[in-house]
């Protein structure tokens, strides 16, 4: 690809992290070097990461950076070194061995609305993409100077969920 564009799944609906997993899994079948990572999610031998492993995808789960909303007891100035230390990690990522084609940050917009980064560390980071990389961003609350920067925005609007007749999430449909 020439130009790598950046796509953001924002939203209170059902769907973000699964249709980044989807064209996750279409990028590599098509032969494009991806990288899947994960923030505010545990490592899960069961979850979609064991399933994108597989497939030669890489994937990476910063389960060190958990989110504050579930944890408020967190200590926010050590939850923010970890969080800018993963992103540089991706940072290095963007050139790694001649780089990626696709690299997914699943739950990035969270980082943001949560107040683990600041909006213009997020932009910063958008910043530094190589040319050639597409990105896909998810989560909940992309700001609007976040999704100016992107090319594709798609927001996910919870109509209807089981959730809301105390239906529990269940394996291998909701997580």
């Amino acid at each position: 690809m020439d130009k790598g564009l950046i796509h953001i799944y924002t939203g209170n609906g059902k769907g973000k992290t699964t249709a980044a997993v989807g064209i996750a899994v279409r990028a590599r079948s098509r032969g494009l070097r991806t990288v899947f990572a994960q923030f505010f999610k545990e490592k899960d031998p069961n979850n979609e990461i064991a399933s994108l492993d597989a497939l030669g995808v890489r994937t990476i789960v910063f389960d060190s950076v958990k989110s504050p909303l579930f944890n408020p007891d967190i200590d926010r100035p050590s939850l923010r070194a970890e969080a800018r230390k993963s992103l540089s990690m991706l940072k290095t990522l963007f050139h790694e061995g001649g780089g990626f084609d696709l690299m997914v940050i699943d739950e990035f917009i969270c980082l943001i609305a949560e107040g683990v980064i600041s909006e213009e560390d997020a932009l910063s980071f958008l910043g530094g993409k190589p040319e050639g990389l597409e990105l896909v961003l998810t989560g909940k609350g992309a700001p609007d100077r976040i999704m100016e920067c992107a090319d594709y925005v798609t927001f996910m609007k919870d109509i209807k969920h089981p959730f809301s007749k105390k239906t529990e999430a269940r394996r291998g449909i909701e997580f």
